[in-house]
């Protein structure tokens, strides 16, 4: 899982778009039925995320209905960004150019260019909405080593020399 994260996904029957991020796959990362799921292109899954493809509650009605299932395929369209311990729903589309937060239990579909979050998740923001947040934060800093990030770092949360010594 850990070398080739995608492949293993793949040899499991997850569908798999172009240029997918698995952050830290767990056991149990895609569900008891991981080929009802489909990834578009440019997919990020985080730590922690999980896709639940089955409705485990009918287990109350199993002494009276022994073969009960609910069962429904997930589909995370194409530049989805799925965030640290987030949960999708059975059933559950998540649109194109959409971002779930952290900890999101998504239990209904995304429509495409929204930023959704909570318990259970709800849009919070469109896509540009986020973007412009964004901007103010952001530090375009990606393509420098690392001890040059650091020091700016450093430098931008505490100011001009190491705080630790």
């Amino acid at each position: 899982m850990k070398r080739d994260p995608t492949g293993f996904a793949r040899s499991i029957g997850v569908q798999i778009g172009e240029d997918c991020r698995l952050i830290d796959l767990r056991p149990g990362t895609f569900g008891s039925e991981p080929y009802l799921i489909k990834l578009g292109n440019h997919v990020t899954i985080t730590s922690g995320v999980q896709f639940i493809t089955h409705d485990g509650g009918v287990w109350v009605f199993r002494e009276k209905h022994p073969d009960i299932d609910v069962v429904a395929p997930i589909s995370i369209e194409d530049n989805v960004f799925v965030g640290l311990n987030a949960i999708i729903m059975p059933g559950v589309t998540i649109g194109r150019n959409c971002v779930v937060g952290a900890g999101a239990v998504v239990t209904r579909d995304v429509p495409a260019d929204s930023v959704v979050a909570g318990v259970p998740a709800r849009v919070i923001g469109s896509r540009d909405d986020y973007w412009e947040k964004t901007q103010a934060k952001a530090m375009y800093i990606r393509s420098l080593p690392l001890p040059e990030r650091q020091r700016l770092f450093e430098q931008h949360f505490f100011g001009k020399g190491d705080l630790r010594s």
